[in-house]
């Protein structure tokens, strides 16, 4: 391929119209935006970014797609491949309007099995990086045997993968195989939706709209994406076994997080927080000391013993 392909945007969706089996997610968000600020100053910085979430709402209705949350950038549905990479080359095309010239990362997040073998796709891809509108570009996966045919893409440099003390697969091969490519690990849902965390209870209530409540059994996507496919009370009885591993002055979601950390083949985790003090809990836990050989034998004890048969030959 030697030039980025115009693709024009399809008729607007009908809200009305059959709804397909498979959707896509699309992510785009500002790297380093506190040094955005801090280049440009406060009133710049803030115009900046009004003058890109206007930009980018308005080609997300034009391409039929549907803003699912808002941060620092956008996490949209497209409910067709195609049209969430036409969005993609009309968003890299907007922001010569920002005096933004690239993202540094562009990744697909867990798009249908079927994208992983269509190199059309990826090639697609690699014109952005060519033309210098991505420098970048990885996905966001589901299962092992996604992100083994993803890495098979020269182009891929990054892979988003459930990783944790409950999804313990990925070290099998993924890791290794990402180690020898020089692909980028970023293990998400790090805390399985929480139950890492050590505060969920039996009797937690969830609201009608956390996924905890209406995805337990992938009744709106993967199954997996909700408690890392693991069921709520098995879960909670793994983690009373994991609670006597938390040393002195440390929680159960750092000691999780700094498990992640003590494989070399993974690049970094991604944990949520929805306040300050969870964020600065999350972020301690890098100063933690590595994790001794027992505490990281009594994890894979724990794991073999309460969640294996539950989840891993799922993902």
């Amino acid at each position: 391929m030697s030039a980025v392909p115009d693709i024009r945007p399809e008729s607007p969706i009908r809200r009305d119209a059959p709804v397909p089996l498979l959707r896509t997610l699309v992510l785009c968000d500002l790297v380093d935006s506190t040094a955005l600020v801090e280049r440009l100053g406060d009133r710049r910085a803030a115009e900046l970014f009004r003058r890109h979430d206007r930009q980018a709402r308005s080609l997300v209705h034009q391409f039929g797609g549907l803003e699912i949350d808002k941060t620092d950038g956008f996490l949209m549905m497209f409910e067709r491949p195609i049209q969430a990479v036409a969005f993609a080359l009309a968003y890299q095309r907007s922001l010569k309007n920002l005096e933004m010239d690239a993202l540094d990362l562009l990744q697909l997040h867990c798009p249908p099995s079927q994208l992983y073998r269509q190199p059309d796709i990826f090639g697609i891809l690699d014109d952005l990086v060519a033309a210098g509108k991505v420098r970048y570009y990885g996905v966001s996966v589901e299962t092992v045997d996604e992100a083994l045919t993803a890495m098979q893409h020269p182009g891929v440099q990054s892979v988003q993968i459930i990783f944790n003390m409950f999804r313990l697969k990925p070290a099998e091969r993924v890791l290794t195989e990402a180690a020898k490519r020089q692909v980028g690990i970023l293990a998400r849902v790090p805390l399985a939706s929480g139950l890492l965390t050590g505060k969920l209870r039996p009797d937690t209530a969830f609201a009608a709209d956390d996924h905890r409540s209406f995805n337990r059994e992938g009744q709106a996507f993967d199954k997996g994406e909700t408690l890392s496919g693991v069921p709520y009370e098995a879960g909670l009885a793994a983690v009373e076994e994991l609670r006597p591993l938390v040393p002195p002055g440390a929680s159960l979601t750092q000691v999780a997080l700094r498990w992640i950390l003590m494989f070399d083949g993974v690049t970094s985790a991604i944990p949520g927080a929805r306040t300050a003090a969870q964020a600065r809990e999350n972020a301690a836990a890098a100063a933690l000391p590595p994790l001794d050989a027992g505490t990281m034998a009594a994890v894979r004890r724990v794991y073999d013993e309460h969640i294996r048969g539950l989840v891993h030959a799922g993902w």
